[in-house]
């Protein structure tokens, strides 16, 4: 760290020439960037900031009007201190105007009340400086090994942030774009008060978020010194002493790594939670485990054919073909089997987990190869894999998807209840399999994460277990799926269902009353949420019309006022009676939110947006 004026004055060859601070005597904190002797009067221009000016005077004016304005100019180019040999130019003090000057500018203004040799502080100083550089040097260097070790070994977020906060002497936290913590390290600092109504301060330091307090446009840089920082980036927020930056990769961050200090922040600390920050982001994208050559190769082209990487559908087709699965004149169904996460949303998933894909993606091969279904199978992330099913136009799909399914379900062993399987409508050809991928995908991860999957019943003998309406339980019998709502959209009309009863052996090797695989649910307006509420934009949408009460809230339940409006259909007496509050109390109340987002709750389209918020925000 560089020293500062109060360091330099405490120097042995420095106290010899009996320094006096006549002036500014707050700035005896600045840091000292270099030492420069300069016999001028127009000098401003010549210096860069953070310089300790070392003059016998010979060369100013005797103007006061132009001593004033040499001071000033001095303060205006960031210098840190002026220093003024006495003897030569002035005899027993400095003049009244460059004394007044630097007070009304704030500049640090010392008199050297005997002959001091200026090369010898130059030395002493440019020493002093080079060693807080090197040291600098080389705990970047340190931290370069650290995060360098924990990138390659894989390390948890977890991890990441305890190494951090070793390194850093403090607490790091790990926060999402909705301000959640998901991974904390207190150190020597209290958790409760480190992490007490943390949502609402990460809101008001957020350098884009709509109800903040004005952000930082300068961080910390090399040295210590402050440099412009990019806006929404690196910052430091001097109220609150958080040092944080956004943590993301291919252009879309995901949340934000915070520093807690105890004072303005030094190169070292910008550099630790930048090298933070991007091990997190390559902790999520380096999760490729070792696969066999067969795996690879499927999961290259079910990738392709999902992201529609082929601009001729014929390619993937030829490329299918020449891994042996035919796609002409076939009933082509999509299958993604989703790992349940026990750990939660939060919890690490790194490449254990991808390794866990791996072997379900394995025995999934493995099933369609003794059950002799021709199939593409791999991996799609840490917590799914997908299989392309190719069955002829005969096959009986309820007959073969119990049968793969249980087979799957035996070889697993006692892991299969952490297995969801869901499967997309049949597609006619390799041009409409994406569109069975993204059907089966968000089937599994609704079953997988928003229902109760032990909820007794019998799956419904419209499809292989579909799903209820809003996220509910699963249905308590083999009844048809309701007629109402929410079936997703497609470009010629509603999405198809697949018929035919299915065996009562299709829950033999499942969690009794969970289905051995999952169809087309009913998703309407809180499945759809939950699928996207990790979605950055579904994120920066909340705290765009949430933000301001979330940030304001604090004894009122304002949000639980706004919730009971809503669902009561913007009926006020209604929402009052069901909140339990006197009409004038929820009106005034009503009357606050609006005052507060900025909105008229009597419009119809302000209603709902806010409503579909506060759904992703429970979501």
């Amino acid at each position: 760290m560089l020293p500062t004026v109060g360091d330099l004055l405490g120097l042995d060859v420095v106290r010899r020439g009996s320094p006096q601070v006549v002036a500014g005597s707050a700035g005896l904190g600045a840091r000292v960037r270099w030492v420069h002797v300069l016999e001028l009067a127009d000098v401003a221009h010549l210096l860069q900031g953070g310089e300790f000016v070392l003059t016998t005077g010979i060369a100013l004016p005797s103007e006061p009007a132009l001593l004033a304005r040499y001071a000033t100019d001095l303060a205006t180019a960031g210098v840190s201190a002026l220093a003024v040999e006495l003897g030569r130019r002035y005899v027993g003090a400095l003049p009244s105007a460059l004394v007044r000057a630097a007070a009304d500018s704030g500049l640090t203004l010392i008199a050297f009340e005997r002959e001091v040799p200026f090369v010898e502080i130059t030395e002493a100083v440019h020493a002093l400086i080079i060693d807080a550089q090197l040291e600098e040097l080389r705990a970047s260097e340190r931290l370069h090994e650290v995060f360098t070790e924990l990138s390659v070994a894989g390390a948890t977020p977890d991890e990441v942030v305890r190494q951090a906060a070793a390194l850093a002497g403090r607490p790091v936290i790990l926060a999402d774009l909705a301000h959640r913590v998901l991974a904390c390290e207190p150190g020597s600092a209290d958790p409760a008060r480190l992490l007490a109504g943390f949502a609402r301060r990460s809101r008001a330091v957020s350098a884009a978020g709509p109800t903040g307090a004005a952000s930082p446009s300068r961080s910390a840089g090399p040295s210590g010194s402050e440099q412009p920082g990019r806006p929404g980036r690196t910052a430091y927020d001097e109220a609150s002493g958080w040092l944080f930056t956004p943590v993301g990769a291919r252009g879309e961050d995901w949340g934000r790594v915070i520093l807690v200090c105890d004072g303005p922040p030094t190169g070292t600390d910008t550099v630790l939670v930048e090298r933070a920050a991007t091990t997190l982001a390559l902790g999520r994208l380096l999760t490729r485990h070792r696969e066999s050559l067969d795996r690879q190769a499927h999961r290259t082209l079910i990738t392709s054919i999902i992201t529609q990487a082929h601009a001729d559908p014929a390619e993937a087709a030829v490329r299918s073909r020449a891994l042996g699965v035919p796609v002409d004149d076939r009933q082509l169904i999509a299958v993604v089997f989703r790992l349940s996460d026990p750990l939660g949303p939060l919890g690490a998933l790194g490449v254990s987990a991808h390794a866990r894909v791996l072997d379900v993606a394995d025995i999934a091969a493995a099933a369609c190869r003794t059950e002799r279904v021709p199939a593409l199978v791999g991996t799609l992330d840490d917590a799914r894999a997908g299989a392309m099913l190719s069955l002829s136009p005969q096959a009986d799909q309820d007959r073969v998807l119990t049968s793969l399914a249980t087979l799957i379900r035996e070889r697993l062993g006692d892991d299969h209840d952490g297995l969801v399987i869901g499967v997309g409508a049949a597609a006619g050809s390799i041009r409409d399999v994406r569109r069975s991928f993204l059907e089966a995908s968000q089937v599994a991860d609704v079953a997988a994460e928003r229902l109760d999957l032990r909820a007794p019943g019998r799956p419904s003998s419209q499809s292989g277990g579909a799903l209820p309406q809003s996220g509910g339980a699963l249905p308590q019998s083999g009844g048809a799926l309701p007629q109402s709502g929410g079936a997703l959209p497609q470009s010629g009309g509603a999405l198809p269902q697949s018929g035919g009863a299915l065996p009562q052996s299709r829950s033999r090797a499942s969690r009794p009353g969970q289905p051995l695989f999952y169809r087309l649910p009913d998703l309407r307006l809180r499945g759809l949420l939950h699928l996207l509420r990790d979605d950055p934009r579904l994120q920066t949408f909340v705290e765009r019309e949430l933000g301001a009460l979330l940030a304001s809230e604090q004894d009122t339940d304002l949000i639980g006022v706004l919730s009971a409006y809503l669902a009561a259909g913007g009926n006020k007496a209604a929402a009052a009676k069901n909140s339990h509050l006197a009409r004038p109390t929820f009106y005034q109340r009503l009357h606050r939110i609006e005052r507060i987002l900025g909105t008229d709750l009597s419009s119809a389209e302000s209603r709902t947006s806010l409503h579909v918020a506060l759904f992703a925000l429970e979501a």
